[in-house]
């Protein structure tokens, strides 16, 4: 037997071996099967009144959907569950009330005919902003907070 003969028979099948698997995933990024940086063709999330008012809404439907046509939400000052109809977004005032967290007020109108004024706040999370908690701020025009800033945030006091 000829070893270097067979040396190199056994060279040339490792070499073309790799080459045919070097070719199956091409290693540019462009054609590649999985693009390797996905976060780089992520946009960024911009948060204004609109983007507030469509997570309103869409929160606001939803919720309609599962119950009735209405949306309820608990008064823990009367105890009881209110029935609303969405009257207004608010959409002249854009404000952050803290790192990522937004909020916006909007009118509601209750079976009995009360007009409820309610906070929702908003988070930004994966391009879209979701509505973390709700609150009734105004109950026919009277307060049951009120807002003041502090150092560029808003902040909620109660009235007594």
């Amino acid at each position: 037997m000829n070893k270097p003969r067979t040396m190199i028979t056994i060279f040339s099948l490792l070499a073309l071996a790799s080459f045919g698997v070097a070719q199956e995933h091409p290693e540019h990024p462009k054609k590649a099967e999985h693009p390797e940086h996905p976060a780089e063709t992520k946009t960024t999330f911009k948060v204004d009144v609109d983007a507030m008012e469509a997570a309103i809404t869409g929160y606001v439907d939803g919720d309609c959907k599962l119950k009735g046509g209405f949306f309820m939400v608990f008064d823990t000052k009367s105890k009881k569950a209110l029935t609303l109809t969405l009257s207004k977004v608010h959409k002249e005032k854009l404000a952050k009330v803290g790192e990522n967290l937004y909020f916006a007020c909007s009118d509601f109108n209750s079976a009995g005919g009360k007009v409820f004024d309610l906070d929702f706040f908003m988070q930004e999370t994966d391009g879209e902003l979701v509505v973390t908690e709700v609150m009734i701020h105004k109950e026919d025009g009277s307060p049951r907070y009120t807002w003041f800033e502090e150092e560029g945030l808003w902040q909620t006091k109660q009235v007594d």
